[in-house]
């Protein structure tokens, strides 16, 4: 409530006799008749006192200029019988410390006036000529409790709707907040929305680590000024009382200091923390008030320390001089601290929320990373396939992102899509966990095994021709002569060396003679050279696969798709699996699993189609075939491509971006 309050009364108004009673308790106010022609004369304000100070008259559009200039709350006494009712009316409804009390001439015809005057919204009440002191100090009286009241109501709308704003500025922070997920640009905001809401100069943000050893320190992670600038480098501090931070971060306690330098005074009250003006020293910097607060999770515990430094009167002013910060700067006020500590709890379970789907991540790039590895140890042949088909289908996609022109100029990939893309072909192969390990390394027509029984049978026969052609010389030296049994011998021998290199030629895969000749086991028992199954494998027209093992190697995509599908997927990259069960698809249908057309097949895995192609055709030498030349490899996709197989303009952006050259250096 103002300590000055003011009775007004135009010149010549008989309100000034009802005025003049409230001499003593109110200071009296004469303003010049609104219509008046004349030339500005000096008034005379008649104080309780009963002094007279100069005052200058004001034409008729002054009253407003007297009242916006006058800080004191007034009550107008406004003759209703005179022509000045409306400028004093306008003079009411602009100034909300003023209030009209009309003045009503005395007797009985003056009732519908004095009814007029209470129907007027303009006026608070209105008072005979001749009421007695008594009525008309309380009628004053409560003109001006009217104001305090008006005011109080006023203050409280004008702080509801700050607080409104400032709720609705939180809201949409934290809303800023959980929105981020890259906890650099997390930690930046929080310290620029710190300052914000704060009118703060400057700031710091501090968190809270963990060492190797299990003890905690403060790492001193960002700084932002607005008045300076200058070189930052990243440090840690224990967490101990000798400093502000340190202190905050040991007990969640805030510290608020109206001017830092106090600190260092002799007389100062002795404090745990201390004030390091070794910045302001290095810098021509000067902190005066400072607040300093946690950042606590929901649990309480303190994930960081928020260092608010110079709380400024006007947010656009740069202190870059000490007489600026003397007029700029004031201690950080309540309002400000709560604002500060509900940003700074806010801010902690962003953090944190943040830091989780960080180590969320991490943790997912290293199954990922396992899954690869188990990929591979299955086949070591084919160890770095997967990186290698990532590297290059990123890139390629890249490739596709940044170009303005031709088939793929509108289409570009946010960051979750190029993660996606990444994922997927990553753990495209994946499936082939679910392949039977012999089939997916075979690398000949028979498998070991059978290779190993095949050479132990033939084995078996070259020992059984020896020896029977032994047990023949022995008989033919038995019955015959010395002459007739070396030539017998001799005829034996040349007929051995004959049988043997049949089985030779046979063990070589003659196989339309092989599968029809026979052999006897030890106990006489007649048997084929080779197995139906052995003859199947080693009539595999081209490659070593039968059909059969083809299709289990070619369910490795299903398998993949299945084993992808049951991983729950953010919204962001839940495409993975639809991608990776595609990579083996062909624009024309030919492809596999599932015979997709073009139109079926996701971009990001015609992209895959290729780099996938091309490693498998320009990879290092596997035990079932010669790695080709990277120009044999390219000249194989164009012809590919000629066959509507593969995408035309995907390929020329795979060569003209040397998409190949990004995986030269080979593991």
């Amino acid at each position: 409530m103002q300590s000055k309050m003011e009775i007004w009364y135009c010149e010549g108004s008989p309100a000034a006799s009802l005025a003049q009673q409230l001499a003593g308790q109110y200071a009296l106010r004469e303003l010049p008749k609104p219509d008046s022609q004349r030339p500005s004369k000096v008034h005379a304000e008649v104080t309780s006192q009963g002094e007279s100070e100069p005052n200058p008259g004001l034409e008729t559009d002054g009253l407003a200029a007297l009242g916006a200039s006058h800080a004191a709350h007034a009550v107008c006494l406004a003759d209703l019988e005179r022509d000045d009712l409306e400028a004093l009316r306008k003079l009411a409804r602009e100034q909300p410390g003023v209030r009209l009390v009309g003045v009503v001439a005395d007797g009985q015809g003056d009732n519908k006036r004095h009814n007029d005057g209470l129907a007027d919204p303009d006026i608070f009440v209105c008072v005979p000529q001749d009421a007695s002191r008594a009525l008309v100090e309380k009628l004053i009286a409560a003109a001006f409790a009217n104001i305090e009241l008006a005011e109080r109501e006023r203050a409280a709308r004008e702080e509801l709707a700050r607080t409104e704003r400032e709720m609705d500025e939180l809201n949409r922070i934290g809303v800023a907040l959980s929105a981020t997920r890259d906890v650099n640009a997390l930690l930046e905001m929080i310290l620029v929305k710190s300052r914000a809401i704060t009118g703060a100069d400057a700031g710091s943000l501090y968190l809270v680590e963990e060492t190797p050893e299990g003890d905690r320190q403060l790492r001193f992670k960002l700084t932002q000024n607005d008045s300076r600038q200058f070189p930052f480098t990243e440090f840690t501090m224990p967490i101990s009382e000798g400093s502000m931070a340190g202190h905050v971060a040991l007990h969640g306690e805030v510290i608020q200091v109206g001017d830092a330098y106090t600190l260092l005074a002799e007389s100062a009250a002795p404090e745990p923390y201390q004030f390091n003006p070794k910045y302001d020293q290095e810098s021509g910097y000067r902190t005066r008030s400072m607040l300093t607060l946690p950042m606590k999770n929901g649990k309480g515990e303190v994930l960081g320390v928020l260092q608010l430094i110079n709380c400024k009167s006007d947010p656009e002013a740069r202190l870059t001089s000490l007489e600026a910060v003397e007029h700029e700067v004031q201690a950080f006020p309540e309002r400000a601290v709560r604002l500060a500590l509900s940003l700074a709890s806010q801010a902690a379970v962003a953090y944190e929320n943040s830091r989780l789907y960080q180590d969320i991540e991490t943790l997912f790039e290293g199954f990922v990373q396992a899954a690869v590895t188990a990929i591979e140890q299955r086949d070591p042949t084919t160890s770095g396939h997967s990186q290698r088909v990532s590297t290059m289908t990123v890139g390629l996609a890249e490739t596709v992102d940044r170009v303005d022109c031709g088939a793929y100029a509108r289409i570009s990939f946010s960051r979750e899509q190029m993660k996606e893309i990444r994922y997927a072909a990553l753990l495209h192969d994946f499936g082939k966990v679910g392949v039977r390990e012999e089939v997916l390394t075979k690398a000949k027509k028979l498998y070991p095994a059978q290779l190993a029984m095949v050479q132990t049978r033939f084995d078996y026969i070259r020992k059984e021709l020896e020896a029977g052609y032994a047990r023949q010389k022995l008989l033919s030296l038995l019955e015959h002569g010395h002459e007739k049994a070396l030539a017998e011998i001799e005829r034996l021998d040349q007929e051995y060396k004959r049988r043997l290199a049949e089985m030779d030629d046979y063990f070589q895969f003659i196989l339309q003679d092989i599968a029809r000749r026979k052999y006897r086991d030890p106990r006489g028992v007649e048997h084929n050279l080779l197995t139906p199954e052995e003859v199947r494998f080693l009539s595999i027209p081209q490659g070593s696969l039968d059909p059969d093992e083809r299709h289990q190697i070619e369910s490795h995509v299903v398998h993949s798709f299945n084993f992808l599908m049951q991983i729950p997927w953010t919204k962001e990259i839940r495409g993975i699996p639809m991608i990776a069960r595609a990579h083996h698809e062909k624009l024309d249908g030919s492809g596999y699993p599932y015979k997709l057309k073009s139109d079926e097949i996701p971009l990001q895995a015609k992209i895959m189609t290729i780099c996938d192609m091309f490693d498998a055709l320009s990879a290092s030498d596997r035990p079932y075939k010669k790695a080709v030349p990277v120009e044999r490899a390219l000249d194989i996709l164009a012809m590919s491509v000629r066959q509507n197989e593969l995408d035309l303009a995907l390929f020329q952006l795979f060569l003209d971006a040397k998409i190949h050259q990004l995986t030269l250096t080979r593991p």
